[in-house]
């Protein structure tokens, strides 16, 4: 009778066992359509010119995306900087991008196409306005590139706003004190060691490797941007509320600085999508983004300035849904 009885029990078990793997993959079943689906499709990210902290960021981004979204393909687009990159997102040209605040503060008040639609992931680095002349110059200060040749930015960057602007601060009509010329920094350098230029405005992070290489074969310096400069810049209220006093260290160009910081100004940068971006895929992105620090900062410096306890306050933008998201699933 035991031996009977034994076998009876292990049936019992058996079945038992079964029923319960028949429930587990019925629920399974159940929940799994209920899960968001791994991020897949197409995106396109607008950058910036092909030697800016931009395009260097945005194809190491690039790279790390595809390891963490191996379904999503990412597409990179150059542009003349931040303004034409808001542009392009608010207008549907583009799904992400880099921006300064304060060209975004800026598109946000003229209400131009699509700014009700914008909304922040991520905020990054901050670009600090550089004023590069050659060792010899005469130029001491903004208020002396009356007269001069300079090159100011490309009409849809970000350095043209900050450099129209500091012109102005400085009491110079730009439109009419200097010779402006519209070129990014990928001619820059060149120019202005060609003897074609007498100064460039720049804006991006440290160092920026054009900067850094023409310092490495040409003497150059960094113009101050000092107090009361600043001061009359951020009176003109609005977006210019988004600059702030800074100092380039020491080592950032350690050519051009001779072992000297410079006062400066600088801006924040923000990752900026749309409202109409997926928030899945907007939660993954910033993920990347965050996780890719290191990575990334190991070859564009900027990047490992991106900081978690700062990287949710994308003002003048609120976030994203998906980065709500991102930022909740890490919260201590």
């Amino acid at each position: 009778m035991l031996p009977a009885l034994s076998r009876i029990g292990r049936r019992r078990s058996l079945r038992a066992g079964a029923a319960l793997l028949v429930v587990l993959g019925l629920l399974l079943w159940w929940l799994l359509p209920l899960a968001d689906p791994a991020p897949n499709g197409t995106l396109s990210f607008s950058t910036g010119v092909r030697s800016g902290v931009y395009q260097r960021y945005g194809e190491r981004l690039k790279a790390a995306l595809a390891k963490d979204l191996p379904e999503v393909s990412i597409q990179l687009q150059t542009s003349e900087g931040s303004q034409q990159n808001i542009a392009r997102v608010a207008t549907g040209k583009a799904d992400f991008t880099i921006a300064t605040t304060d060209a975004v503060a800026t598109y946000l008040r003229d209400r131009k196409p699509g700014a009700d639609r914008l909304r922040g992931c991520v905020r990054l680095y901050d670009d600090y306005i550089q004023l590069v002349v050659k060792r010899d110059s005469d130029i001491r200060r903004v208020g002396d590139l009356r007269g001069k040749t300079v090159a100011v930015g490309q009409p849809g960057s970000g350095v043209r706003l900050v450099a129209d602007r500091l012109m102005t601060a400085a009491g110079l009509d730009p439109a009419a004190d200097v010779t402006a010329v519209p070129v990014g920094i990928d001619t820059m350098p060149q120019l202005l060691e060609d003897g074609r230029l007498d100064a460039f405005f720049w804006s991006g992070g440290l160092p920026t490797s054009a900067v850094a290489d023409l310092s490495d074969r040409f003497s150059i310096r960094l113009v101050p941007l000092e107090d009361p400069l600043i001061k009359e810049l951020q009176a003109a209220g609005g977006s210019t509320r988004f600059y702030r006093s800074a100092v380039m260290p020491a080592d950032a160009y350690l050519n051009a600085q001779q072992g000297q910081a410079v006062p400066t100004v600088a801006v924040a940068n923000v990752l900026v999508t749309t409202n109409r971006t997926d928030p899945a895929m907007t939660e993954a992105f910033t993920r990347t983004v965050i996780d890719s620090r290191d990575r990334i900062g190991r070859e564009v410096h900027a990047a490992q300035l991106v900081d978690l306890r700062t990287a949710i306050y994308t003002d003048p933008l609120p976030l994203h849904e998906g980065a709500k998201r991102y930022y909740r699933s890490v919260k201590p």
